[in-house]
């Protein structure tokens, strides 16, 4: 990978690290339904009068826009707005890694190989140290909220696969236009319309600085750039860099937001990285045996005449 390539890598990594304390601030002025929606309404205009057509069946942008942008958001900044820290939510998340193998594996019929079943295990354990590290300080409930953000988002990547979108930014753009209109009712149904008014009336610039953040610099320069270095490296090569979402997360997390980041949650870390970089590993190539044609005919009586 060229360094400028290696840097764009990185870049994308720490936007998508801080994206969790610019969320954590987001939900000091918004309800976080109505946060979610406000994500992908910014994200989908205007850029939609730009990307193009859609370039995939519009069934996976619905799926994936449901799954993803309702289903996983919604859950995120529910569990983030419950009291979910924005460092511990970057690390736990990466556990959709192993929902993905899962989902895969009873969708797609993809068996993990035995070094991805260890990864599976050890981030699996990761996550029970993280989970008892949260119940001595925090809500079990909005921990439980991201794990399963976590296996909404290795439902919609295995969606995604399903889809193969040849432009990543132009399906990305699209899939946030599904996500509004569900996640504005749900808000009004949910969070009730006083509450979202007044959220509105109140808005400053930190809050649509957060707005703008969580939707354009995440959304979409950090999956156009993703795509971009996807289209001109193997994913093995690229996948890494995604490991240090949760160092830039919680590094920004601690810094910006004082969250304190006890010995337990190092070794979370350490267990998950660990796990989901196992997991992360592709399939080995396993070379085709040497086939061993039988001798032509002739040679075989020209052999047998030979030896008598």
């Amino acid at each position: 990978m060229r360094p400028a390539h290696l840097t764009l890598a990185v870049l994308v990594a720490a936007v998508w690290g801080v994206n969790f304390t610019v969320v954590e601030i987001g939900l000091d002025h918004f309800p976080p339904l109505l946060f979610s929606a406000l994500r992908f309404l910014a994200a989908a205009l205007p850029a939609v009068f730009f990307v193009g057509r859609p370039k995939v069946a519009w069934k996976w942008i619905v799926a994936v826009g449901l799954v993803l942008g309702v289903a996983k958001f919604g859950l995120l900044f529910v569990g983030m707005d419950a009291g979910m820290p924005a460092g511990l939510s970057s690390l736990v998340l990466q556990i959709q890694a192993v929902f993905t193998a899962v989902v895969a594996a009873a969708a797609l019929g993809e068996r993990p190989s035995r070094v991805r079943l260890l990864g599976m295990l050890v981030a699996l354990a990761g996550i029970a140290v993280a989970a008892v590290d949260e119940g001595a300080s925090g809500p079990l409930g909005a921990f439980a909220l991201v794990v399963a953000a976590a296996a909404c988002w290795g439902a919609s990547n295995v969606l995604t696969r399903k889809a193969a979108p040849a432009d990543s930014l132009n399906f990305m753009v699209w899939v946030s236009t599904v996500p509004v209109l569900p996640l504005l009712a749900l808000s009004l149904l949910l969070e009730g319309p006083s509450r979202d008014l007044a959220a509105l009336r109140a808005l400053d610039w930190q809050g649509a600085g957060t707005v703008v953040y969580v939707a354009w610099i995440t959304t979409v320069f950090g999956f156009g750039v993703w795509g971009f270095l996807l289209r001109h490296h193997p994913a093995s090569t690229v996948a890494p860099f995604s490991l240090l979402v949760p160092v830039f997360g919680m590094s920004s997390a601690a810094l910006f937001l004082g969250e304190p980041v006890s010995p337990l949650r190092w070794c979370a870390a350490a267990l998950l990285v660990g796990g989901v970089a196992l997991t992360s590993l592709p399939p080995r190539r396993v070379p085709p045996a040497a086939v061993r044609f039988p001798a032509p005919a002739a040679t075989t009586r020209r052999r047998a005449g030979r030896a008598g």
